[in-house]
């Protein structure tokens, strides 16, 4: 049995994440590279993972915050931890190390978490695959005898510590994207694969309804749209997504506030400000209860797994996962504002213009 299986005492396995979709929503979480590096245990620039091996505690920290806060997925932190990512900064030779230890770590705090759930709605855990910036659609032969030895190994690596799903994204090229499907389909594991979409078609020239039909017609489980765009510029997507989309369609923006003059969070400045990506995105972050209404909005788009990307904290996940209509393990400490001496009942201080 493998570790994620492994449910304590009742023996009764857990509902898989296809099993999930289909009863209902699934609510994830990313944006494990932007909080880690805002915590100070990973650099911005090359944002390659390595906190998994120096700080691996502050990663568990993290899982089990977002546990706390209603994911239902942990998502192992190996984001950017492929061959040439590690190779950029010395340490290739850390690459399988680092990757297992990424899906241990997920796989802890599930189990640690399955003690306090019924056994079937365990914490799923998810391999992660992401993009290469090795892909060039003008060669695709020789992009994927570059690229899909890289995601190879890390499906395989996720498969073999016992992963319940994969999910690959923010995929620019549907080439690239079908190159890391496959790789998850050699495993036998449910997938589940995302674009970024930044412009209005992807960079080897499709439309985002195009391109998940390509996906799906692959074999993908779950397909859709993450990261680049925040809720206010991805849900137009989204909408038209679902009235095309034959399969299962997940949906996880970042958490800033992008706009129709800048619809993608690269593109956010303020005045004066050359660019606020990445490290002065603060002004442009969302609030708990705009995620919450992002929630409530993919529900009636259709949306089938609702998560967050960069920028996510777990105050958003809370809010999404009782938007949703949720009580998770941090509603215990859910907000009463009545008891506050300041602006508690009858002493607001906040009034409509």
């Amino acid at each position: 049995m493998k570790q994620s299986e492994a449910i304590p005492e009742s023996g009764v396995p857990k509902r898989g994440i296809l099993q999930r979709l289909k009863e209902g929503i699934v609510l994830g979480a990313e944006g494990y590279l932007f909080e880690l590096e805002r915590r100070g245990y990973l650099k911005a620039g090359p944002y390659v993972p390595e906190v998994v091996l120096d700080y691996p505690e502050a990663v568990k920290e993290l899982h089990r915050e977002f546990l706390h806060a209603g994911s239902e997925v942990m998502v192992a932190f190996t984001y950017y931890a492929h061959r040439d990512k590690m190779r950029v900064i010395g340490r290739e030779a850390n690459l399988e190390e680092l990757n297992r230890q990424a899906l241990r770590l997920a796989i802890e705090v599930a189990n640690e978490a399955a003690n306090n759930a019924a056994p079937e709605d365990a914490a799923l855990v998810a391999g992660n695959l992401s993009n290469t910036w090795k892909y060039d659609p003008d060669d695709h032969e020789a992009s994927e005898k570059i690229v899909a030895p890289m995601f190879e190994e890390q499906a395989a690596w996720a498969k073999e510590e016992g992963v319940d799903f994969i999910i690959a994204e923010t995929f620019s090229h549907v080439g690239e994207a079908l190159i890391a499907l496959k790789a998850i389909k050699q495993t036998g594991l449910p997938s589940m694969v995302t674009f970024i979409p930044i412009y209005e078609r992807s960079l080897d020239g499709h439309t985002w309804e195009d391109a998940c039909k390509m996906l799906e017609d692959s074999g993908a489980d779950i397909v859709g749209l993450n990261c680049g765009r925040g809720p206010n510029t991805m849900n137009g997507f989204l909408r038209s997504l679902r009235k095309k989309a034959g399969s299962y369609l997940a949906a996880q923006p970042v958490a800033y506030r992008t706009t129709e003059k800048q619809p993608f969070f690269q593109a956010l400045k303020e005045p004066g400000c050359k660019c606020a990506f990445p490290l002065a995105l603060d002004p442009f972050t969302h609030t708990r209860d705009e995620m919450a209404k992002f929630a409530i909005e993919a529900r009636e788009i259709g949306v089938n797994y609702i998560g967050i990307c960069c920028g996510a904290a777990p105050h958003h996940v809370r809010a999404m996962a009782e938007a949703l209509g949720r009580i998770v393990p941090a509603s215990k400490y859910s907000s009463d504002m009545s008891m506050h001496p300041v602006i508690g009942t009858g002493k607001s201080l906040c009034k409509e213009d």
